[in-house]
């Protein structure tokens, strides 16, 4: 998409948002137009889904329907709460084990104790009804500690348990805050954490390391001829052919709208050049079909901009690298793959 085209559609959906917050009664504040301007690109499903019911219910978004639904699809703190609560539920669970062990201790002391008296009683020759009632309080004394044990292995094998469902619980709620919620593969926050290791890794080790940057050509006249599903279902075509065609260390991620970048640790230009071309190919080898009609909407092409790590070289220098390659592909006609090493690159270029 060309920086006007994104600049017209980014318009069109604001006055979307503005006319919703209007009609809805809502405030213009930041918090209350990225809600809804989300829920006007339709890209955030669940948020959508969650508008929709809300509207059903009430006929319009109360304040409280609209915070809630902020924080649950849109603000991070909702994913720090989830590791706050699990984490306190684990070191809930390592306390109580621990009181466990304690009492176990305690019972063992006492138990040794018993021991000691009945070898200290044994000493003076008892018979009859003293040795009888000794050989009864070493029995009880004994069965009582078997059962402790029993008891207390029972509670940590459920503690041992429950914590381990925790920790997966805990690394759902991680693998959710990397995820892009719509494709399925890695979100923007995630390719920002991956890009900063990358660039320190290259640096450490003096190592080739590349960026692309990709976007779907024509992706508004979808938007406006087919709509928000169909556009979901394309975004998610893309979204498997990029990660279809990386491996090992390579991350693919949703970089924002439909824009996707691709991170190549490890790999020469040349190298990723020829990736980029696989996964242009991959997209374009796809037939699109509208899934409610069957019909068959023709292909997706996708422009591709490559650019590799320098030493010394910023997040931010090597995406203006990529986003100027991009842009030269758009130029030049888009369905192409474009590098840092190609004549006529601008890189003070203006790109989507």
């Amino acid at each position: 998409m060309s920086y006007k085209d994104d600049v017209d559609q980014t318009l069109a959906y604001g006055q979307k948002v503005l006319s919703l917050l209007k009609s809805r009664n809502c405030p213009a504040s930041p918090k209350y137009y990225e809600l809804w301007f989300t829920y006007v690109t339709g890209h955030n499903r669940a948020l959508v889904k969650s508008v929709n019911e809300a509207l059903k219910v009430d006929g319009t978004l109360t304040a409280e329907a609209s915070e809630q639904i902020y924080a649950e699809h849109l603000s991070q703190e909702h994913i720090a709460d989830q590791v706050d609560q699990i984490g306190g539920e684990i070191g809930s669970e390592i306390d109580h084990i621990l009181s466990m062990v304690d009492t176990s201790v305690g019972q063992t002391s006492t138990y040794g104790d018993s021991l000691a008296d009945a070898s200290h009683n044994l000493d003076k020759n008892l018979t009859g009804n003293s040795l009888k009632t000794l050989i009864k309080t070493l029995v009880e004394s004994t069965s009582s500690m078997e059962r402790s044990n029993k008891e207390l292995q029972n509670r940590l094998m459920e503690s041992s348990q429950k914590i381990n469902d925790l920790n997966q619980n805990l690394e759902l709620v991680r693998t959710e805050s990397r995820t892009d919620q719509l494709t399925g593969i890695a979100n923007r926050k995630h390719f920002d954490e991956v890009l900063e290791e990358m660039i320190r890794q290259s640096e450490r080790n003096n190592s080739e390391s590349c960026l692309l940057i990709g976007d779907i050509d024509h992706f508004k006249k979808f938007n406006d001829t087919f709509g928000h599903q169909t556009c979901d279902q394309v975004l998610r075509l893309v979204a498997h052919a990029i990660a279809s065609n990386v491996k090992g260390k390579d991350l693919a991620a949703r970089y924002g709208g439909e824009e996707f970048a691709v991170l190549l640790p490890e790999t020469s230009l040349h190298a990723a050049v020829i990736v980029a071309n696989q996964i242009r190919m991959a997209i374009k080898s796809k037939e699109l079909v509208k899934k409610s009609t069957g019909e068959n909407l023709g292909v997706v092409t996708f422009s591709i901009g490559v650019a590799r790590y320098h030493s010394n070289d910023s997040a931010e220098d090597i995406i203006h690298r990529a986003d100027a390659c991009l842009y030269a592909a758009k130029h030049a006609g888009r369905d192409q793959v474009k590098c840092e090493t190609d004549p006529g690159i601008a890189f003070d270029a203006a790109v989507a």
